[in-house]
């Protein structure tokens, strides 16, 4: 992924900036930090660059997620959907804040479905954690239909697709609340870090609370703060700011050189017999941080991987056999394997997880094969790549199944 391309003298600089300070902690200190708050250059540089009201750094695109469930009103009891395709970061989400996650399905978007919605919505929905999968964008124009038919509130996870947008909108700002992730393999990475975003000013302001105790960080004093609302700790350090700051600013040349890219991709391997590809709703808006392949069937997928691997081409996912993207292999869920109690066990799951009706995520999902785009790759590289993709692709399906 590219923002662990990128690391040179600005990330140093920044870095930097806040050592000389001695000041990691992101708030107060206002006499020794010398004016230095990288995380609020870090949320502002976001906001600036996704077009949001507000935007709000956290500890990770996990807790991001979980935060902006909480802002945006979604609590215990409340039944959520959920895709099961998906980092699993974001049903635990959904379990951490104790609402029931309720898996819908998917389709060639790799997203959820405006059907999959529909079909999964019951008298206790409260809304959607709609996840933005590798990098592309879920059909919108259909999802906000039914999300505004059934006035849902809509939450966006999109952790993989940061800076990718549909219709001029980014994702994360369709619904209450967004969030994306700068882990250290998303396009852009703080090492670890999250950032949720929001145009709505109450969501925002209990994100800012929710995320450190409650503090509501008003004044100089942080011992004499108010505490409007109880939280937990989910902040982000200075230093770890300072990076996503850079990397931030790297992200629309990292989109363009991925594009280029993907591009280059998909036009050799879209003459190869047996190779399609997902549905990009928005192709204009792809941060291209994956070439997302579909083949004719799970078992075409499963020679295909065979030959890749046989090959030594490496860089590319099979989800579904993935051991945290698919629910395939989610047998601590579906088992119900906690630490402690959670509030799913006391209710009850408004669903049987070892038998769900998700067709579309079955087929789609056994289909498809992910490869990361690295920008720093040349047009040999790029056409080396296809070769081999081509070559693993024509090898497997002349196999008889």
């Amino acid at each position: 992924m590219p923002g662990m391309e990128f690391f040179g003298d600005a990330e140093r600089k920044e870095i930097n900036d806040v050592l000389e300070t001695g000041i990691l902690f992101r708030y107060n200190h206002e006499a020794l930090r010398n004016d230095i708050y990288k995380a609020r250059e870090f949320e502002a540089e976001v906001a600036k660059l996704v077009g949001a009201s507000y935007a709000h750094a956290v500890s990770s695109g996990s807790t991001a997620a979980l935060i902006a469930m909480v802002a945006a009103g979604i609590g215990a009891g409340d039944e959520v959907i959920v895709p099961p395709f998906t980092y699993i970061a974001t049903v635990e989400a959904v379990l951490m804040v104790g609402a029931l996650p309720v898996f819908a399905d998917i389709d060639d978007t790799l997203c959820l479905s405006a059907e999959g919605i529909r079909k999964a919505i019951t008298p206790k929905t409260k809304g959607v954690c709609l996840v933005h999968m590798c990098g592309q964008m879920a059909d919108m124009d259909a999802i906000m239909a039914v999300i505004n038919e059934h006035n849902l509130v809509l939450v966006e996870d999109a952790g993989q697709a940061m800076g990718a947008s549909y219709k001029g909108t980014y994702t994360g700002l369709f619904g209450k609340t967004g969030a994306y992730s700068f882990d250290f393999f998303k396009i852009a990475t703080a090492g670890e870090g999250g950032i949720m975003v929001t145009n709505d000013e109450t969501a925002y302001k209990h994100a800012d609370s929710y995320s450190d105790h409650g503090h509501d960080h008003i004044g100089s004093n942080r011992g004499m703060e108010q505490h409007p609302i109880l939280g937990f700790n989910y902040r982000i350090s200075e230093l770890h700011a300072a990076v996503g700051l850079v990397q931030t600013r790297r992200v629309p040349e990292i989109i363009e050189k991925n594009n280029v890219h993907k591009k280059q991709l998909m036009a050799t391997l879209g003459e190869v017999d047996g190779i399609s590809f997902a549905r990009i709703p928005d192709a204009d808006g792809d941060s291209a941080t994956f070439l997302n392949i579909l083949l004719p069937d799970t078992e075409s997928a499963a020679r295909v991987v065979l030959e890749l691997n046989a090959a030594g081409v490496g860089g590319f996912n099979y989800w579904y056999t993935n051991m945290y993207h698919f629910i395939n292999q989610w047998d601590h869920l579906k088992q119900m394997r906690t630490a402690s109690a959670l509030t799913i066990e006391k209710l009850g799951a408004p669903q049987d997880y070892n038998n769900l009706d998700v067709p579309g995520a079955q087929q789609t999902i056994g289909r498809l094969i992910s490869f990361g785009i690295r920008a720093t790759w040349t047009n040999e590289e790029v056409a080396a790549l296809a070769d081999k993709i081509s070559a693993a692709v024509k090898k497997a399906m002349s196999v008889e199944a």
